[in-house]
C-alpha cells in the first residue's frame, strides 16, 4: 500500500480493479489549466460502490491518481485502443469533451516516461502480483475491471449510454461461459445493457485476459445515472452530482460479481 495505491487482499479467485476512481493530481496540479477539469472525468465513487466485493472474498486494487495525470488503462506504448474513434491518450491532453487540460504545453516524452515509471508501472506490477498470487491457488481467476462514465458525452458516443456496458474485446479476454453468465445478469436487470458496444475493454482487460492460462478478464462500464445525480450540464458548482444512498443498480452489481465467482470457482477449465 502507498498513499496513492490501495490494495485489499482476499482469497477468492477474483480481482476487482479501479483504474479511474482517483482524483489526486500527482504533485503536478500547477500544470493543469483547471484542477476541476483535471478531476472531472474520474469514475466517481466507483470503489465505494463495489465495496461489497471485499465481503465476498474479492481482492481490490485502486489508484488515487487521476486519469488526467496518467491513464493506467491505456496502452503504455501510446497506441490507440479504438483506432479512428475519439479517445484520450496515456497522458491525456484534453477532457472527454475536448477541453484542453494544460496551461502552457502538453507533457513531453520525458515527463510521460516519469509518470509511467512513477504510477503506471507500480499499479500494473501490483495487479499482476495479485493475479499471480490467486492463480497459484485457483485453477482460474477473474479480473473485473470496474468503470463508470457520464451517460452522455457526444464527443465519445452518440445518444445515451446503456446502463451496463460489458467489454470482453469481442469474446477474446474470457471464456464464453463467463460472458454468457454476465449477459444473463444484465438481461435480468430490466435495464439497458450492451456487450462489446462502444466499450470493448481497455488495455487492462486486453493485456491480462488469457483464458487459455486461467485468467479471465472483463470490463464493466456503468452509466453514472445509475448511482448518482447527473446534471444536464456539469460545471464546477454541481459536479460531481449527489451519490444515491441506495443505488438501484446495486443488486445487479452484486449479481455480476457473484456470477464471476461462481464461474471462477467452478470445476471445469
Amino acid at each position: 500500500m502507498t498513499d496513492w495505491l490501495q490494495i485489499h487482499r482476499g482469497d477468492a479467485p477474483l480481482v476487482v480493479a479501479f483504474p479511474h476512481g482517483g482524483t489526486g493530481l500527482g504533485g503536478i496540479e500547477p500544470r493543469f489549466s483547471s484542477p476541476w477539469l483535471a478531476r472531472r472525468d474520474a469514475d466517481w465513487w466507483i470503489a465505494e460502490l463495489y465495496d461489497f466485493a471485499k465481503e465476498m472474498g474479492g481482492t481490490t486494487i485502486a489508484t488515487d491518481v487521476s486519469r488526467s495525470v496518467i491513464d493506467v488503462n491505456r496502452d503504455p506504448s501510446g497506441a490507440s485502443l479504438y483506432p479512428g474513434m475519439a479517445t484520450t491518450e496515456l497522458c491525456p491532453t484534453t477532457t472527454f469533451d475536448g477541453e484542453r487540460l494544460y496551461r502552457a504545453f502538453d507533457p513531453e516524452e520525458d515527463e510521460i516516461d516519469w509518470r509511467r515509471r512513477t504510477f503506471f508501472d507500480p499499479y500494473h506490477a501490483a495487479l499482476r502480483a495479485e493475479l499471480d498470487r490467486l492463480r497459484a491457488r485457483h485453477p482460474r481467476v477473474v479480473l473485473y475491471d470496474a468503470h463508470s462514465i457520464r451517460s452522455r458525452i457526444p464527443r465519445l458516443f452518440e445518444g445515451e449510454l446503456p446502463q451496463f456496458n460489458l467489454g470482453t474485446n469481442s469474446g477474446a479476454t474470457c471464456a464464453s461461459e463467463l460472458e454468457a453468465a454476465l449477459v444473463d445478469v444484465c438481461q435480468a436487470s430490466g435495464q439497458t445493457w450492451i456487450a462489446n458496444g462502444r466499450f470493448k475493454g481497455g488495455w487492462t482487460t486486453r493485456h491480462y485476459g488469457a483464458p487459455e492460462s486461467g485468467v479471465h478478464a472483463v470490463q464493466m462500464e456503468l452509466a453514472m445515472r445509475g448511482y448518482m445525480d447527473e446534471p444536464e450540464v456539469p460545471h464546477e458548482g454541481n459536479w460531481p452530482g449527489t451519490k444515491h444512498a441506495h443505488p438501484a443498480i446495486l443488486p445487479t452489481l452484486k449479481a455480476l460479481i457473484g456470477a464471476c465467482l461462481t464461474f471462477a470457482e467452478g470445476t471445469t477449465a
